[in-house]
């Protein structure tokens, strides 16, 4: 048995290797790039690769690349159930929804007819989003139908940026307000250049114009609370707002007790990851005036580091709680390398 890992520095494939290296695990580094990957993978039971919603080339071809793969008899991490979706909240829009999952009511329009009759006839505020972005990007609270008008007439007009240059320097002065230290000053001088130039590549990935895209607002949140399931395995944590902000992702400010998070959300989480057939999601859950939770969108992927390795643990798929040092790639591969063993309807017995 020998897996493929293709190797992006900074990304799950760092500890990947890390692992198979400790445990003797027979592993080959290719790229996914190369127009030769279907010749480099013969031989391989698995592919595994974290492939970034950031990279145009990864846009372009992932998704096909892993069915693809599939349809050859090899493994994939993650898989298509995992990820054909990710950073796509209009994909996951019509997901969420077909399965009967407690989606925040959410609205999607590809004529501007259309888009500008319901912004007449609907209640604000609304929380206007790009398909792509992470860490609260591309995210923006629209209080008023003239803001809404404004967003959509850009939206079938010049259209959007995937990225956006000023909320990124954004993000790094709020770092600094939170951390207040030399490091954080060093991030906020590297953002200024971005300004000016772009990051290698960004200007390939496509402008995002011809649709548009709200959620209902649900107030009175001051966190959400991130949900992770890998297999049978699911931890959390509660990020909390910025202040004068109403967005959680990206805050840095975190909290783990087991005992805050409600056995409704856990259920739920599984039991949307179970009906997806996917491999690993991550949940962000907000609440309604009855304490309802209400996903605002899932991912396989998130940031590496300390803010899901200091979970204290994690919960199994009948509810009971296992003290750990939470590692999620660790999990991801054990994983992996199990269902290379295993038919999947195996594992969940198991």
């Amino acid at each position: 048995m020998k897996i493929a890992i293709h190797d992006r520095p900074g990304s799950f494939s760092d500890r990947w290797i890390g692992y198979c290296k400790d445990h003797n695990i027979n592993y080959k580094i290719v790229s996914c790039y190369d127009s030769s990957i279907i010749a480099q993978l013969k031989g391989c039971s698995g592919l595994m690769w974290h492939w970034s919603h950031g990279d145009y080339r990864e846009q372009n071809f992932a998704r096909q690349l892993i069915f693809s793969v599939q349809k050859m008899g090899v493994k994939v991490f993650p898989d298509f159930n995992t990820s054909w979706h990710f950073d796509d909240k209009v994909g996951q829009k019509y997901l969420l929804e077909a399965i009967g999952a407690p989606l925040v009511p959410s609205y999607v329009f590809y004529n501007k007819a259309d888009a500008l009759k319901w912004i007449d006839e609907t209640q604000f505020p609304k929380v206007f989003k790009l398909r792509g972005g992470a860490g609260s990007s591309n995210v923006n609270l629209v209080k008023h139908k003239k803001e809404a008008r404004k967003l959509t007439l850009r939206a079938f007009g010049q259209g959007f940026p995937l990225i956006d240059k000023y909320s990124g320097l954004k993000q790094r002065f709020w770092i600094l307000r939170r951390d207040k230290n030399f490091k954080a000053i060093i991030h906020v001088m590297k953002g200024f250049p971005r300004l000016f130039w772009e990051r290698s590549g960004a200007s390939l990935l496509p402008s995002q114009k011809g649709y548009v895209y709200f959620q209902d607002f649900i107030p009175n949140n001051k966190f959400d609370d991130r949900i992770v399931v890998v297999g049978e395995r699911l931890f959390a944590l509660r990020r909390f707002i910025r202040k004068i902000d109403f967005r959680a992702s990206g805050s840095g400010i975190f909290e783990y007790d087991k005992k805050k998070f409600n056995i409704r959300v856990i259920k739920t989480a599984f039991n949307i990851t179970r009906k997806i057939g996917a491999q690993s999601l991550a949940f962000d859950f907000v609440y309604d005036m009855e304490n309802n939770p209400l996903i605002v969108e899932i991912s396989y992927a998130y940031n590496m580091g300390p803010a899901y390795d200091d979970c204290p643990g994690y919960w199994d798929r009948d509810l009971n709680w296992h003290d750990d040092n939470v590692n999620p790639q660790r999990y991801i591969i054990e994983d992996f390398l199990t269902s290379l063993s295993y038919p999947k309807d195996d594992i969940y017995k198991k």
